[in-house]
This record gives C-alpha cells, structure tokens and sequence, in this order.
C-alpha cells in the first residue's frame, strides 16, 4: 500500500535507529520498480542478515523527493534513476559485499 513522503521518512527514520549505525553514510538510498531485482540482485543485499528497508511511496515524484532528503543528510546513492513508474524507496546498510551501482 502506498505510503506518503511523511510516513515513509518516519518508517526510514525509525528503522534507522535499530540498525546499530551512527552515520547516514553508512546507508545507501534509491529508488526503484522491483525491489527483488534491484535490492537483492544488483544491490546484493542479504535479506537474511542484512539491515535494508523499503516502501512504496504514492508516486515517483515522491519517491525521488525522499530519496534527496536523505541524500542531502549524507546517504549514499544517485538522484536520476529508476523509470517512470519508479515508486519503491528502498535503503540498506553498505556492507563489504553490497554493490553501489
């Protein structure tokens, strides 16, 4: 169910605070389309063992404005990408075997 910018930040937010990190530069921020593709195939994120979160926002407009809020606070990750129906914000943890592309 699609969420607004509002309550995804607060879902982020919240998240954060049990991932056991201090920076925001330890996260990587995106948006996408197929969360199992991007997340867990290019991204390589353990969904077992690894910190990661995602949300479908209302639409890309509001996808890419929390994906900048966040990259401004100093996450990693790219403003431009995904497609037009691009409404999944995802985030998780940068870890040795995680890919940033």
């Amino acid at each position: 169910m699609a969420k607004s910018k509002k309550e995804i930040i607060n879902d982020i937010d919240n998240h954060l605070q049990k991932s056991g990190k201090r920076y925001y530069s330890d996260f990587y921020i995106g948006i996408t389309n197929d969360i199992e593709r991007r997340l867990f195939t290019e991204h390589n994120v353990n969904k077992e063992t690894m910190w990661w979160i995602y949300r479908t926002a209302n639409s890309k407009a509001v996808a890419q404005e929390i994906e900048e809020y966040y990259l401004e606070k100093g996450m990693q990750g790219n403003t431009g990408g995904g497609t037009d129906d691009s409404c999944i914000v995802y985030c998780y943890a940068v870890g040795p075997t995680t890919y940033d592309h």
